[in-house]
């Protein structure tokens, strides 16, 4: 064997093992990342994913006239679900305002979003033609995780009770939390991204 032979064959095994290290590498900085929780910044929901999701599929909510609201997966319908507790008002219908705008900026996907109002909203709470007013239900509500509060979040300044938003996907889980005091900004985030599902 010459010695140009061997120069070919050293620069053969190098560029294999070369390869091998880039290919191996990768995957190993990948698994790195995967198992340390870091996730890349279009991957990251603004609510909190519910692990479990609560189940409404066996619930058949009364609209404010006494008619049934079905969950009816077909229609391919997402639900942004507001339920305020007893004693809100001004916390709501700001709440309302912001929520009217987001639904508006879902633009062509608008018709595929419904906002569920849990209870009668407070005097002066705006809705849009995606707007239905559920009765307060306790079964209901009692599938909504946190629904009256956690610790530590948002109480308003006049004293009022937060007011915690939920999704709900065309099946009828409820997928996100959004705690009270929430950026809207972050809830229309979320939603594009479901819109791209439908």
């Amino acid at each position: 064997m010459t010695a140009l032979d061997n120069i070919a064959r050293n620069r053969n095994r190098q560029m294999l093992l070369a390869l091998a290290a880039i290919f191996f590498g990768g995957m190993l900085v990948a698994g790195l990342l995967r198992f340390s929780g870091w996730k890349p910044a279009g991957t990251r929901n603004h609510g909190e994913m519910l692990e479990p999701m609560g189940d409404l599929r066996t619930l058949v909510p009364r609209l404010a006239d006494g008619s049934e609201y079905h969950w009816n997966p077909v229609e391919r319908k997402w639900r942004v679900l507001v339920a305020p507790p007893a004693r809100c008002a001004a916390a709501c219908v700001k709440l309302a305002d912001e929520l009217d705008l987001v639904w508006q900026l879902f633009g062509k996907d608008a018709d595929h979003v419904d906002i569920l109002w849990l209870g009668a909203p407070p005097h002066g709470a705006r809705s849009n033609a995606a707007t239905r007013i559920l009765r307060d239900d306790a079964a209901l509500r009692a599938q909504l995780p946190r629904v009256d509060g956690g610790p530590g979040e948002v109480v308003t300044g006049d004293g009022e009770p937060g007011v915690p938003v939920y999704i709900i996907d065309p099946n009828g889980f409820v997928i996100l939390r959004y705690p009270p005091g929430f950026d809207p900004g972050g809830l229309r985030a979320d939603m594009a991204k479901l819109l791209k599902l439908l």
